[in-house]
């Protein structure tokens, strides 16, 4: 049985991943953690369960933790991890350089998934785009359009950014050098081999992610739509359950799902 722990359990994601670590039969929630503070703490997150602020305490004879709880905590999140040889499952978007500094480091000593989404429908998406810029060539103009809730903070998602690079890596771009994250004002006629990324916020939209192929008389679409943030607990605690174990390293949910 793989032990896991959760920060950040008290949050709609720790939530969701909490459910879906009660129902994986490879993965036993080891320990729960909030912010010093929180309301949460010192409450059950399951039976035998109680939700503490102590974060290093928490990981002593965990084999991973989880992590869906915002980028200025992901760092100093990780780095614990790695004095402690526990691996970990990092879902968090928006990150900081320093942050993904973080990650690297701590990848000498632990195993680290990190994935912007860990939907198995999503990480599809991103091969299908891959293979479709390829395919299409130049003459498609490309955008990615994608939506979430209101409270959404960083902007474009991870997701979305991901789908650009997999767009880049099909036309043998550097995503750097033909991105478009916006357009205001006289921007112009479209570049040629432009990438656009476009992001709405409103409501309570999980998200959705949507691939425009725009070329000379027609329109291809490839989408993406998440009713539940369960589908990315899921995914998490599937990666949590494979990456328990294996050597040092960066993995993405790709080499999760072997595709």
């Amino acid at each position: 049985m793989i032990r896991a722990v959760v920060p950040g359990a008290a949050g709609k994601m720790g939530g969701m991943l909490i459910q879906a670590i009660r129902s994986d039969a490879a993965v036993a929630l080891h320990a729960a953690v909030e912010r010093k503070g929180h309301a949460a703490v010192g409450t059950e997150a399951e039976p035998g369960v109680t939700i503490g602020d102590d974060f290093a305490r928490a990981l002593h004879g965990a084999d991973v933790y989880i992590d869906f709880t915002a980028p200025e905590a992901t760092g100093t999140l990780v780095a614990q991890a790695a004095a402690r040889r526990v691996a970990a499952v990092i879902g968090t978007t928006g990150l900081s350089p320093e942050a993904r500094t973080a990650i690297f480091h701590a990848a000498a000593d632990i195993p680290v998934v990190v994935a912007p989404n860990f939907s198995l429908g999503v990480n599809l998406l991103l091969g299908l785009a891959e293979e479709a810029a390829r395919a299409l060539g130049p003459e498609y103009d490309v955008e990615v359009v994608e939506i979430h809730h209101r409270h959404k903070r960083d902007a474009p998602s991870g997701t979305a950014i991901a789908l650009a690079e997999a767009l880049a890596r099909g036309r043998d771009a550097d995503l750097a050098q033909v991105k478009r994250f916006s357009r205001e004002g006289d921007v112009g006629a479209r570049a040629d081999g432009e990438i656009g990324v476009q992001a709405v916020r409103g409501g309570d939209v999980v998200g959705e992610h949507t691939v425009l192929f725009l070329g000379p008389a027609e329109r291809i679409e490839l989408a993406h739509r998440a009713g539940s943030r369960l589908i990315f607990a899921r995914g998490a605690v599937r990666a949590a359950a494979w990456v328990a174990g294996k050597p040092a390293g960066v993995y993405s949910m790709k080499d999760v799902l072997g595709l």
